[in-house]
């Protein structure tokens, strides 16, 4: 699967901090059973802020109590001149080891790490890693830097909490989370002191809970308990009672809702069910009670048709696909074009619109450079409803200035507070639509068809269908 995150681009070997980070507060006794708790996978919980954020983590470390059996990193925006004081500011707060983040850290259960000023900070093989901040196309994110990473590393155990801050750093990043099966907490936005972050969040579609500060320590204990419960639970016999209520939960979705799972990859469906389980405080033996719920909750059925749906994309997502469309594939498609025919393009599963408007912006880019005189047409289609409003309305947080160029932004997009939003020229060559690419027509005589990160999802009889609907929409 192509991955957006980019977080191998943290190495061992990043700057060190200035100073000597302060004395960990005192770690308790290790014992045996503290030992053996120690052993295998626990959760990851990132949590990011900048104004407004340090009395959010004060509040959020206070109501989180003891025993969560997880590790806490806390990227705060900080001026990168001065040293921090985060530290000495949050120790008195909680129960934990509070330490400064250096290179090579190992992470460690009941502890909460902080970023040192001026740096990124990543995920890799158990331990923190300290970097040279990238600053693509002028923007410093470092949350999402982290969050990157933290999805790539932890997977279901990694869980994303934005607090209080402005800008929208975090909006990008939250999206990998959830593609990977991690859960995403945002501070709600009414309480928060500063609530940029939080709203950019939430528009992206890909957030879990809006919680008050007070709630989210609640929720993350209640997640990281049953989610570990998850991961095991293929090692017990209780899998297979699961294994076999997939084919009535699947049987229900296509019969309640708008969509049909039946050819999708089963593992893949399970392990998001189990993941909508602990969301719904049910354990992950007890398939039965979820069934019922799901039966009765047409609300609850509808979250779990989203979280199978995937619906995770960023603009010009895998770089070096679209360096290769746009030196050696879209020229010529241009070139050659009979300009008495439109340009026709196909994008399958189009999810909230990136790839679309990215693969849009390189061939209206090509065709003035060409100066032809031909009409783009490009098609998007996705299988669920809420990505393609989300799509048609082209608007999205300011933190998508990482992955586009400052002249495409002034070109393709105008500024609306921390967001930008796609401009007519662009927007008018787009048709979105819903559609089941395995089960509704396709589209016909075209010229290029992008289909990415949706066949790893579908069994061989369904990839093999998809394959061909292809083949016969395309131009000879």
């Amino acid at each position: 699967m192509i991955s957006a995150a980019p977080s191998r681009g943290a190495k061992a070997g990043g700057p060190r901090p200035n100073r000597r980070p302060p004395a960990p507060r005192r770690r308790p006794r290790e014992t045996p059973r503290r030992r053996r708790r120690e052993a295998g996978p626990f959760p990851i919980v990132g949590i990011g802020a900048s104004a407004g954020g340090l009395d959010a983590c004060r509040k959020l470390l206070e109501a989180l109590g003891t025993g969560t059996g997880m590790a806490f990193i806390l990227v705060q925006h900080l001026d990168p001149t001065h040293e921090s004081m985060m530290v000495d500011l949050l120790a008195g707060h909680t129960s934990m080891t509070v330490r400064q983040a250096t290179n090579g850290m190992p992470l460690e259960r009941e502890h909460l790490y902080i970023i040192p000023p001026g740096s990124y900070l990543s995920i890799a093989d158990g331990a923190l890693h300290l970097s040279q901040p990238q600053a693509r196309h002028g923007a410093r994110m470092p949350f999402d830097f982290l969050l990157h990473s933290l999805a790539e590393a932890c997977g279901s155990l990694g869980i994303g909490v934005i607090l209080s801050g402005t800008g929208a750093d975090g909006s990008l990043g939250l999206k990998a989370v959830k593609e990977h099966g991690g859960l995403v907490i945002v501070q709600d936005p009414d309480e928060a002191g500063f609530d940029g972050m939080p709203r950019s969040a939430i528009i992206t579609g890909a957030v879990d809970l809006v919680l008050p500060v007070a709630k989210i320590p609640e929720a993350l204990t209640e997640y990281g308990r049953r989610i570990a419960r998850a991961r095991n639970h293929g090692k017990s016999p209780a899998s297979a009672v699961a294994e076999n209520r997939l084919p009535e939960i699947i049987d229900l979705l296509r019969a309640k809702t708008a969509h049909n799972f039946r050819l999708y990859k089963p593992g893949t469906l399970q392990r998001r069910i189990e993941r909508r389980m602990a969301m719904a405080a049910i354990e992950v033996d007890d398939m039965d009670q979820y069934l019922a719920l799901l039966r009765k909750d047409a609300g609850e059925l509808q979250l779990l048709a989203q979280d199978l749906l995937i619906n995770v994309t960023s603009f010009f997502r895998d770089p070096d696909v679209f360096e290769f469309l746009a030196e050696k594939i879209i020229p010529d498609l241009v070139r050659d074009h009979a300009p008495e025919h439109p340009l026709r393009i196909w994008i399958a599963g189009c999810s909230s619109g990136e790839e679309t408007y990215s693969l849009a912006m390189l061939f209206l880019e090509e065709i003035a450079a060409k100066r032809r005189d031909i009409k783009l047409q490009v098609f998007a289609s996705d299988v669920d409803p809420d990505a393609v409003a989300r799509a048609r309305e082209g608007l999205y947080p300011e933190t998508i200035c990482a992955d586009v160029s400052p002249a495409r932004l002034a070109r393709f997009f105008s500024k609306e507070e921390h967001n930008y939003r796609v401009v007519p020229q662009l927007r008018e060559t787009v048709v979105f639509t819903v559609q089941d690419v395995l089960s509704d027509p396709p589209f016909s005589r075209l010229d290029l068809i992008s289909c990415r990160n949706l066949l790893i999802y579908l069994q061989p009889e369904a990839q093999a269908r998809v394959v061909s609907i292809f083949h016969f929409a395309l131009r000879d």
